[in-house]
């Protein structure tokens, strides 16, 4: 399994983290099967979606920041309820096929971290399951 370090920019933001999680498939010479993602954070997320156009994840977070407001009078005493709901609502994770060395993504997706309560430094854990080459582990 590979840790990915990531330092969020700000208090909610969408970070592609595509090309990292590609760069840990290579280093373990995954072929074919599956790439699993997952976020171990409670405000936090991984989704895969439009990585073409940046107003898109920009209007993902505003959507979700009107769905669930920051406050909202909220019981939790450390005051981030808002972060854990949405991060409940888009998904701690993703699976994703891997073929011949390569994510299978369509033609505008591309894998993201959600922060909903930053600036952090979040892990991200991506898992290879399947064949891996000639010099793979």
């Amino acid at each position: 399994m590979e840790t990915l370090q990531i330092k969020t920019p700000s208090h909610c933001c969408a970070i592609d983290v595509t090309d990292r999680v590609g760069g840990a498939l290579k280093e373990k010479s995954a072929q074919n099967g599956l790439c699993l993602i997952y976020v171990p954070h409670t405000t936090a997320a991984v989704i895969v979606n439009e990585g073409a156009d940046r107003d898109v994840m920009e209007d993902v977070l505003e959507a979700l920041d009107r769905l669930v407001p920051w406050k909202g009078g909220y019981k939790h005493v450390e005051a981030n309820s808002a972060a854990h709901i949405k991060a409940i609502l888009a998904g701690a994770g993703a699976q994703l096929v891997v073929d011949s060395g390569h994510l299978v993504l369509g033609t505008w997706q591309r894998i993201f971290l959600l922060e909903f309560d930053g600036p952090r430094t979040r892990k991200i854990f991506v898992q290879f399951v399947g064949d891996r080459g000639p010099s793979g582990p």
